[in-house]
């Protein structure tokens, strides 16, 4: 029999209400639970509530394995239930569906027989929360919200619209009460929340509990997670494998015999050389003899793979027309006429000799004169495959020569590495920065190109990894670098080195028209406008934003200008003509960081200005003198290195040497402390070339004459005055006219040298004084003879 009950606000409770005791369960507030009845005063209880106002108290036992308890059984905390619904069971069981209408506290039991009876009040919170408590609760029930998202993502067994309900519910007791009811908690755990009086304490400990949970939850997933991991991806492999073997034994498949002759018929195919094809076959002996999921098995099969990939018998087609090659050179680079000869020379002994063993190309010159970009042009002119590696920072020999196949993730080196890249047996193979190489513990990189590079040897190179000679006397090699002071002179004996300048400021205006701005227009999609460089904004790129023997940063440059332009495009201007002027350049590069004239604004007494080559191009060097009263110390500062000091010790003694013909004192080196100082005091300068300018400012302090300010000289000093020849006089001379001064003063055995550089500077207001000794120095650089 079920018994319907129409359920009703409850707004005052009773004093004295049946009671229902339970076992493993605590009913929370507004909770609406179905509870299975069976103990005789139980069901009395019941009885008694719906004959009156159907509000029963349940209250939870403290020990469910009592029948019949007393006062000291119960917890004397439980909630006012409304009785919905009856339905009596044919077992003589009673099935009631209640509503938690409020917590309630006994103050006494009133009887235990027939049913349990007891006088109860309401359990009411304490005063309203103050502001702070307030947002303390609202931040509680952000977080246990969060919490039950978190739950419900562990597919804990979490109703989906409780985690909805608990979004839209507002007052922190019904919250409170609603969640709990609806978390599977412990008894004793339920009815210490039931107990905990202010609402902002049961948050809190409704808080712990489930980030407890959380915390169980998470361990127990990593704890899953590690037991299905004990089975070992070589247990799961053995497996797989032998499943698979099954399924080609059923459909009527091979098997390693099978991989044996596919690998047997890429060697055949590969056209290996007698030594490789024999290796190759004593490998594949050994891989049938294994088994095919033992670790050694995969090294030999990678080995083969790397022996068939091999271009052991693969070439390009290469088309040499020197013609055609010098065309296409000239395309791509202007000027460089020295590298483009040699390159034209070596191609015409190769057109006629077949089998010619060629010297390695070095391209020495400063960053953006185009030496990589050479190399690339090469191989497009000759129709060759390009390889390129950068060897800058590499410090392992193995990275040239390979790791031996013995160790656990062997590869072959990188010249082995960019052949089976190419595909081809005679590429055009570029190492990059060969000056920046460097050695450690792991041995010298630059001793293994020893061989790869000797012509006399590199026909039979041998990598660790393959342990079997590549013939490399097909490729053609080609370094590059920005100085040879750091290549070892074993290795740089081996290569021809080519040496590309800088460019002059007319130079680099032609690379600008004819190479750089077409490329970069195109490459910032503004080739449908009308974008134009006057020679005026070109000339002030060059001079006054940047500074440097190569082009790379004036490319870079213009690229600033046309992203400024691209962006005026973008942001909807409807201008499709743009004229970049030397007036308006500012606008697109804002102040210009260099001026054109460095040279010193007038004549000095003790500073001669000097010309200093550095791998990057030349540059202006002022060198300073100071006397001051001591007993003739000589202090240098500047951070000179030793081949400097030595020169300014040399000039001492030449100016101590001849002081009659300078009108001095036979004892004033005693009398005086000179210092000599070279500014920019945090920059290295070394080497011999600045010892006329010295000399120079030595005497000029001494003899107080002052020194022509717009005259600069380079050249070596001898003890006895004799001035001897230096290298780099392109970059210097460059560096002097950037500078504006005209006049230079150089060793008169570099006479050839400047010839050269006049008839490719072109510049007619460029003057040498070609000199022999430190006297017709001091009579060009001084502005009045020595009395």
């Amino acid at each position: 029999m079920e018994q319907d009950i129409d359920s009703r606000d409850i707004i005052s409770l009773p004093d004295t209400l049946p009671v229902l005791p339970l076992r493993d369960m605590v009913v929370f507030p507004y909770m609406i639970i179905p509870l299975f009845v069976g103990r005789d005063f139980s069901i009395k209880a019941i009885d008694e509530a719906l004959s009156k106002d159907r509000v029963i108290v349940t209250l939870t036992q403290k020990k469910a394995d009592i029948n019949e308890p007393e006062e000291d059984d119960l917890y004397h905390t439980g909630t006012a239930c409304l009785i919905l619904r009856m339905l009596k069971m044919p077992d003589g069981r009673v099935k009631v569906l209640v509503q938690g209408l409020k917590k309630v506290k006994v103050k006494n039991f009133t009887q235990f027989r027939p049913f349990i009876e007891a006088e109860v009040e309401e359990k009411v919170d304490v005063p309203p929360l103050s502001e702070h408590e307030e947002m303390e609760t609202e931040a509680l029930m952000r977080a246990v919200k969060d919490q039950l998202q978190q739950l419900s993502a562990y597919n804990k067994n979490i109703p989906n619209d409780i985690v909805v309900i608990a979004n839209n519910i507002e007052e922190p007791d019904k919250f409170t009460d609603i969640i709990a009811s609806n978390l599977q908690l412990k008894t004793h755990v339920a009815q210490e929340l039931l107990e905990i009086p202010l609402v902002i304490e049961r948050l809190k400990r409704l808080n712990e509990i489930l980030d407890k949970e959380l915390q169980l939850l998470a361990l127990q997933t990593k704890i899953q997670n590690q037991a299905k991991e004990e089975i070992s991806k070589t247990q799961k492999e053995y497996f797989l494998r032998e499943q698979m073997k099954a399924i080609k034994k059923e459909l009527g498949e091979g098997d390693i015999s099978d991989e044996i002759e596919e690998l047997k018929e890429k060697i055949k195919k590969a056209k290996m050389p007698k030594e490789a094809q024999k290796e190759a076959e004593k490998q594949l002996s050994r891989l049938a003899k294994m088994h095919p999921d033992s670790a050694e098995a995969n090294v030999i099969r990678t080995y083969l793979d790397w022996l068939i990939a091999m271009p052991w018998n693969k070439y390009s087609k290469e088309k040499i027309n020197i013609k055609e090659v010098e065309k296409i050179l000239n395309e791509d680079h202007y000027d460089i006429k020295e590298a483009k000869t040699r390159i034209l020379e070596y191609l015409s002994v190769k057109k006629l000799k077949k089998d010619m063993k060629g010297p390695i190309l070095c391209f020495v010159g400063p960053p953006g004169v185009g030496k990589t970009s050479l190399a690339k042009s090469i191989a497009r002119a000759i129709n060759r495959k390009l390889v390129r590696i950068s060897l800058g920072g590499v410090r392992d020999e193995a990275e040239i020569r390979g790791h031996r196949r013995t160790y656990v993730g062997a590869l072959p080196g990188r010249i082995i590495q960019g052949l089976k890249q190419a595909g081809v047996k005679n590429p055009v193979f570029v190492l990059d920065e060969i000056d920046k190489l460097s050695r450690d513990f792991s041995g010298d990189p630059a001793s293994a190109l020893l061989e790869a590079l000797d012509p006399e040897q590199n026909s039979e190179f041998e990598d660790h990894y393959l342990g079997v000679p590549f013939d490399l006397s097909e490729v053609f090699f080609i370094t590059t670098a920005n100085t040879t002071e750091t290549i070892p002179p074993p290795l740089l004996d081996r290569m021809e080195v080519i040496r590309l300048s800088g460019y002059t400021t007319e130079e680099k205006m032609k690379i600008a028209k004819k190479y750089i701005i077409p490329k970069q227009i195109k490459e910032h999609g503004l080739d449908k406008f009308d974008v134009k460089f006057t020679d005026g904004a070109i000339r002030k790129i060059i001079e006054n934003y940047t500074r440097e023997a190569g082009v790379r940063n004036l490319e870079k440059t213009i690229a600033k200008v046309l992203r400024k332009i691209a962006r005026q495009i973008a942001e909807g201007s409807k201008e499709t003509s743009f004229q970049i002027t030397s007036n308006n350049l500012t606008k697109y590069l804002g102040v210009a960081p260099f001026s054109i004239d460095e040279k010193l604004d007038k004549d000095y007494v003790g500073i001669a200005t000097g010309l200093a080559w550095t791998p990057v191009g030349g540059s202006v060097l002022f060198i300073e003198v100071s006397k001051v009263k001591g007993s003739g110390k000589l202090l240098l500062t500047g951070s000179l290195g030793d081949v400097m000091k030595e020169s300014a010790q040399a000039a001492l003694t030449f100016a101590r040497s001849r002081y009659q013909d300078l009108g001095l004192d036979e004892d004033f080196y005693e009398k005086y402390d000179l210092h000599i100082h070279v500014p920019e005091g945090a920059t290295p300068k070394d080497g011999p070339s600045a010892g006329i300018t010295i000399a120079t400012a030595i005497i000029s302090c001494l003899t107080e004459i002052p020194v022509k300010h717009d005259i600069a000289m380079t050249g070596e000093i001898t003890l006895t005055g004799r001035v001897l020849p230096i290298g780099g006089l392109k970059e210097k001379t460059l560096a002097a006219l950037r500078a504006g001064i005209n006049e230079i003063i150089v060793p008169y055995d570099n006479k050839k040298d400047a010839e050269e550089v006049q008839n490719q500077i072109k510049s007619k207001k460029l003057k040498y004084h070609f000199v022999k000794t430190m006297e017709e120095v001091l009579n060009k650089a001084l502005i009045r003879p020595i009395k």
